[in-house]
């Protein structure tokens, strides 16, 4: 189906979008805000329900699921396709490893990561799962499986599902010039039909994915920057103060976008990693250091150790709700946003080989993960087993205050916490921002630059979904809106293993490309620093 093309006097498009995708797309999203506004009563109860009976009877497929997608990138990183550069033989990356791994990380997990970086290892902590140690409350066994767990839900699994999203839009995209959207990845199985209805509901579910999953980062941002003006001036908190302030720093993101991807988004995503880094840098430094160094040699031995447990644990043999709580409903939000956060990384990492994405996506912000976790969770845990606590009532009653809470027991307490809310902004910002971008590019029919005018229009829509859902049912709703979107793209993400692999081993046919190491094709070694400079894939 062709795109509908509107222009200005110029003759410049100030729209450029496919009708079926976008408007349908909207058309749902508008259905959703308006029966959630005219049934708020209910509306907290309905997500409540929605939510439990997903989780319960799915969550065997997300934890399945995730494990099946890392596993598949593990493999593909030590197999001959890792020699594949993304965009062909001639393509060099348009931005330096600084830049690119500012842009990923701060896409990636910002907001969610400073909201549950101190709460999460708390809340376990006070409230451990049966699983592996069946730990008591408030022990040492508890804090172990507390930041195993905090490891497990914000590490390689996270990671893989990105990284495979974003080498599925890339390589179908730069490799094989089909557009950079979803539809793409289907074309091995669908061919031509991705340019029809097939295509078309691929691309609209992926868009509603995308935007549900930005909207739980946002509603859960802008939890926290209350919390945060709480704290710091004594703003009151609650509803309409949270929606004033989705919409100031939606106007915020709408500028950003106005900007474009190397004004906007770089610029604000390495201010927010320096500001973010020094409020890191300061934590380590002022808290318990040599309690962190050993916790991280220690937290990240537990989770290597105990990973096979911890990765397929499904609460079989018990009758709690926690993962329903936790585990499920991080993996519905890590899938509902690989769209988003995948074809993200996907229109930044042009020139990269595969196995070059695979590694730095996939271990680089793990690492940084792990280490903001620890600093933070773990110099939390300190306080709450060695000295004062309280750190754990304020996360029972408001997981945004938890974050605050925690500063506040550390020097210069309300300029930590004015960098807090600061690095919160600036994340929702360029999560807003970034959602817009590949919201855009998905309706658009995956043209890579479509005009802003559509971009607008979609960072306006995330905060108003952001809103709704903070209207209807705050944390709860924010939940149900990942796990619900997350369970269809799932399984298109489990076939999209398969259209991989059939796509790359018909480029490699195509293009006659000789995929051996350097060494097996005869290269002379005084040449080596030569060759090495070169586009890795040569044809025969």
């Amino acid at each position: 189906m062709q795109n509908l093309v509107l222009r200005n006097r110029r003759g410049e498009p100030y729209i450029d979008l496919n009708p079926v995708v976008f408007f349908t797309a909207a058309a749902l999203i508008v259905l959703f805000v308006a029966i959630t506004i005219a049934n708020v009563d209910v509306a907290e109860e309905m997500f409540s329900t929605v939510q439990a009976t997903i989780a319960t009877y799915t969550g065997w497929f997300f934890v399945l699921a995730v494990n099946i997608l890392l596993g598949f990138m593990l493999v593909l990183l030590f197999t001959r396709f890792g020699r594949i550069r993304l965009g062909g033989n001639g393509a060099r990356p348009e931005f330096g490893y600084v830049g690119w791994f500012a842009m990923l990380f701060s896409a990636g997990m910002g907001i969610g990561l400073v909201f549950y970086g101190v709460a999460e290892p708390i809340l376990h902590y006070i409230n451990p799962p049966l699983s592996p140690h069946n730990a008591q409350p408030r022990t040492v066994l508890a804090a172990e499986d507390a930041m195993g767990i905090a490891y497990l839900h914000w590490g390689l699994h996270a990671w893989a599902i990105y990284a495979f999203v974003a080498l599925c839009l890339a390589f179908f995209g730069f490799n094989r010039g089909l557009p950079l959207s979803i539809r793409s990845a289907f074309h091995p199985l669908l061919g031509e039909r991705i340019y029809r209805w097939p295509g078309h509901m691929i691309d609209i579910l992926a868009t509603l994915a995308t935007l549900f999953g930005v909207a739980t980062s946002l509603g859960l941002g802008v939890q926290q920057v209350n919390g945060g003006l709480n704290y710091l001036f004594g703003l009151e908190q609650g509803l309409p103060v949270q929606i004033v302030l989705i919409a100031i720093i939606t106007a915020i993101a709408t500028v950003s976008v106005v900007s474009g991807l190397d004004k906007g988004i770089r610029r604000i995503s390495e201010t927010n990693m320096v500001v973010a880094g020094l409020l890191l840098l300061f934590v380590m430094l002022v808290g318990p250091t040599l309690f962190l160094l050993n916790g991280f040699v220690e937290n990240l031995g537990f989770y290597l150790q105990n990973f096979p447990t911890l990765a397929t644990w499904t609460e079989t043999y018990t009758h709690t709700q926690w993962q329903n709580d936790w585990t499920v409903f991080y993996w519905g939000w890590w899938i509902a946003w690989s769209p988003f956060v995948g074809m993200f990384i996907a229109r930044v990492s042009y020139g990269r080989t595969i196995r070059e994405f695979i590694a730095a996506v996939l271990f680089i912000p793990t690492v940084v993960t792990f280490i903001w976790l620890t600093i933070f969770g773990d110099s939390a845990l300190q306080i709450e087993m060695m000295g004062d606590g309280g750190i754990a009532a304020v996360a029972q009653q408001d997981v945004a205050r938890s974050l605050f809470a925690f500063l506040d027991h550390l020097p210069l307490a309300t300029i930590t916490s004015l960098l807090a809310t600061l690095v919160v902004i600036t994340f929702f910002v360029t999560s807003s921002d970034s959602g817009s971008l590949v919201i855009d590019i998905i309706t658009a029919g995956g043209k890579a630059d479509p005009p802003t005018t559509q971009r607008v229009f979609w960072a306006v829509s995330e905060g108003i979904v952001a809103a709704v859902l903070l209207v209807g049912g705050g944390l709860t709703a924010l939940q149900t809106a990942s796990i619900t979107t997350g369970f269809p793209f799932g399984i298109l993400l489990l076939i999209m293993c398969y259209t991989l692999i059939k796509g790359m081993q018909r480029y490699v046919y195509e293009q006659h490309l000789d995929l051996r190491p350097w060494e097996e094709r005869g290269v002379p070694f005084s040449t080596e620093r030569e060759y090495r400079a070169t586009p890795p894939l040569e044809e025969d």
